[in-house]
């Protein structure tokens, strides 16, 4: 640093040329006065504009071991070297007085401030390795942190390792649903961030770190974490798998026990629940084929099929019929093949027999499944040997129906004839039944149908014998409405007449009916009653009439009744009467008032007719409800 010159006073200085008379030519400054710039130029000096170090006053440049000149003038360049009076070493003139230290007419120059002392030199810095960068990015992308641990950068390298394992705690054993992706991408943007930071600082890096060998291993680390992240994929789909295996094995269980649950009970009434296993069966091989428990399908349907057809084994087979019927949609159901073939084929053969084992067990009975089984028998297994047994059965039964001419149960054979004959015509009609089965049917149908009327007259004739007078009334009409042209229609008239005077007078019942008529002795029946009266009558004879109402006959009173003088159908008075003509012996007689709702319970009477004589029967009613007479 320089101070200003001092030119003449109110001019300035740069107007002033050589010798302080102006400006020099070239619009530059003159030489300075003696004293004032630098020394001249000798021998070894630097050459102009060669950088000094003032440091100490010493020359940057100077050689080792030069005499140090201490700076003169208060700053103003150094001062010019002073010695003894005489010649130079170089021959020249003996050296210059000293100029004075401050210019005339200026005032001292303050001292000037020592430059404080430099620092240590800064480290040199390499020139930028991309490549080195890039690798040792790369390297603490591999999760690890060795990027940093070369660079000694001990705390990213720290963050690594622990961001590493924190997700590698974490992310093991693998999970069925995976790692969080909130927890991946922080970990990936952390891993990003450590390889910003090792590359930034890897490209100037005076560290020796081979560039070549970096990139190799930076590469080969970096296919660590993608291997390793396939791995843990396979290993995720191996989870999924084996929780997809205990899902699929527990449904497997579920149904397993639900067909348990119902095997003693049966399939009736849980026909849901079974249908329910079967689906879940269906859907398991169907599904998930691979699967362990569709490997366990096959085994679980024998199961299946043994619970479902157990009825069958135990004989009872009306309730094997709809189980088996079940089994056979099985196939269907599971579809593709997935039962196997003697399951296939093992419900058949066993509906056939429960088919025709549960029809012949209700030949010659109500039962209105009977029909249905054997025509669903000759319709769908028409080849079957239980086919061709449905013939020889209803023979069979229908020839031991008519052996029983009236003896220990003649009804209940009237009862299986009628059975057997509407049955068998009913199973003939069955679609696809074989030609000779169909006519074979019809022909025991009509053997039923000839043996009913025998049947039919024993069985009303037993209810007589047995003193059920209401059953012999009702078989005996029963007889006589289904089989008119029958011989026995007239005597079954009878027997209804004589059932009807027994069930009022028991007596009478000892007297079997015949269709024999007339008599010698005379029995007129007078009506003395406003109402009609229907009289039977049996004994020898057996038959009945009717009397229609007596005009201005009146009602009787109940107490003129009691009296033993009372009597009804008075000399004088013409009654409506009939005359019989009966056989000696005792008559049964019974009056039956033909308005219910003014008479009441019937009369009875028994005569005991004997020749010579005539009888007169008088029939009236008494105003008490339910009262009649009759009087003989």
């Amino acid at each position: 640093m320089t101070e200003p010159q001092q030119g003449a006073p109110g001019e300035p200085e740069d107007a002033k040329g050589p010798g302080g008379a102006g400006p020099a030519p070239g619009g530059g400054f003159g030489p300075p006065p003696a004293g004032f710039g630098p020394p001249p130029a000798t021998p070894g000096d630097p050459a102009p504009g060669a950088a000094r170090d003032t440091v100490r006053g010493t020359p940057r440049d100077a050689a080792p071991g030069a005499p140090q000149v201490p700076p003169q003038g208060g700053g103003f360049g150094p001062a010019p070297a002073y010695g003894p009076t005489g010649a130079t070493p170089h021959g020249g003139p003996g050296p210059l007085p000293p100029p004075p230290r401050y210019p005339p007419g200026l005032p001292p120059a303050p001292p000037t401030a020592a430059a404080p002392p430099p620092g240590p030199p800064a480290a040199p810095r390499g020139p930028r390795d991309v490549p080195r960068a890039l690798g040792l990015a790369l390297l603490d992308l591999s999760g690890l942190g060795i990027g940093h641990a070369l660079l000694r950068s001990w705390g990213g390298f720290a963050v690594a390792l622990v961001s590493t394992g924190v997700f590698a705690f974490v992310a093991l054993p693998a999970d069925p649903d995976g790692v969080p992706p909130a927890l991946v991408a922080g970990w990936l943007a952390l891993l990003v961030l450590l390889a910003a930071h090792a590359a930034a600082r890897g490209l100037r890096t005076t560290r020796p770190v081979p560039t070549v060998p970096l990139l190799g291993l930076a590469l080969v680390l970096l296919a660590a974490p993608v291997f390793a992240g396939f791995q843990y994929e396979a290993a995720r789909e191996r989870a999924q798998h084996a929780r997809l295996e205990k899902q699929l094995l527990d449904r497997l269980g579920k149904a397993d026990r639900t067909v348990a649950r119902y095997k003693t009970s049966g399939y009736k009434g849980h026909e849901a629940a079974f249908s329910s296993a079967l689906t879940t069966y269906r859907d398991l091989s169907r599904v998930h084929p691979g699967s362990a428990a569709a490997h366990k399908v096959p085994a679980r349907l024998r199961t299946y099929y043994r619970t479902v057809g157990a009825p069958f084994e135990a004989g009872d087979y009306c309730e094997a019929v709809d189980p088996l019927r079940h089994l056979l949609t099985v196939p269907g159901t599971m579809g593709g093949g997935r039962v196997p073939a003697d399951l296939v084929a093992w419900p058949a053969p066993r509906l056939a027999t429960s088919l025709y084992g549960c029809g012949v067990g209700g030949l010659g009975t109500a039962d209105s499944t009977t029909t249905d089984r054997l025509t669903a028998l000759l319709e769908e297994y028409p080849d079957s040997p239980e086919a061709g047994k449905v013939v020889p059965e209803v023979e069979k039964r229908v020839s031991y129906s008519l052996k029983d001419k009236g003896g220990r149960s003649p009804c209940a054979a009237t009862a299986s004839l009628k059975a057997l004959a509407d049955q068998a015509a009913a199973v003939a009609k069955a679609d696809g039944a074989p030609a000779a089965t169909v006519t074979a049917l019809g022909r025991q149908a009509d053997r039923a149908k000839s043996g009913l009327p025998t049947k039919t007259w024993n069985c009303a004739l037993t209810a007589y014998r047995e003193k059920d007078y209401a059953a012999a009334q009702s078989r005996m009409r029963d007889f006589t409405a289904h089989y008119g042209k029958d011989s026995r229609v007239p005597l079954a008239r009878k027997y209804v007449i004589a059932a009807q005077v027994a069930d009022e007078l028991p007596a009478a019942g000892k007297v079997k009916p015949t269709t024999t008529t007339g008599g010698s002795i005379t029995v007129t029946v007078r009506n003395d009653s406003p109402e009609a009266v229907e009289v039977l009558y049996t004994g020898p004879v057996t038959g009945s009439f009717t009397l229609g109402a007596c005009k201005g006959c009146e009602r009787y009173e109940w107490a003129d009744t009691l009296n033993p003088s009372f009597k009804p159908c008075s000399a004088g008075k013409k009654y409506p009467s009939k005359t019989l003509r009966l056989p000696a012996g005792t008559t049964y007689f019974l009056h039956k008032s033909g308005t219910s709702g003014l008479g009441g319970s019937p009369a009875t009477d028994t005569v005991k007719v004997r020749g010579g004589y005539t009888y007169t029967e008088c029939a009236y009613t008494a105003k008490r409800r339910g009262a009649g007479g009759v009087d003989g």
